[in-house]
């Protein structure tokens, strides 16, 4: 097993751990598997994790630090399914990557991509983090 192959194995086994700490570390590991199958759906699976906000606050803020598309993208399917008080998390994560500063991508440039996506839901999602990041809705 590569070293690369065994850190996606463990983060994927963090991310259904009982302890929210261990959570949030596998939130942060997965980002940069985050075109895995397998680890998108462990990492949608933690942007609405239903026991701990800080889960969803810091994957929200991993995933937004990079701003790749595929990784706003999660972000944007995770805010098309969440319920008021997840949104509110995942906001407030986006938020807290974009105020770090430190050469953030532009979420805002991810969010007009994929409005463009065939999936109504990621583009409805991309909307709604798109006015997170301050931009406006077209």
């Amino acid at each position: 097993m590569t070293e690369k192959t065994s850190g996606l194995v463990e983060a994927l086994a963090g991310a259904s751990s009982p302890s929210w700490a261990r959570r949030v570390r596998a939130g942060r590991d997965l980002v940069p598997f985050a075109g895995d199958p397998e680890a998108a759906e462990a990492l949608l699976g933690l942007l609405l994790d239903a026991d701990d906000t800080a889960v969803v606050r810091r994957t929200a803020e991993a995933l937004a630090r990079v701003g790749t598309v595929t990784a706003v993208r999660l972000v944007a399917r995770a805010a098309a399914g969440a319920d008021e008080n997840q949104a509110d998390w995942l906001q407030t994560g986006v938020r807290d990557a974009l105020a770090g500063g430190g050469g953030v991508p532009d979420v805002a440039a991810a969010c007009g991509r994929l409005a463009r996506d065939p999936d109504e839901a990621v583009r409805r999602g991309a909307a709604e983090v798109l006015e997170w990041a301050g931009g406006t809705r077209g």
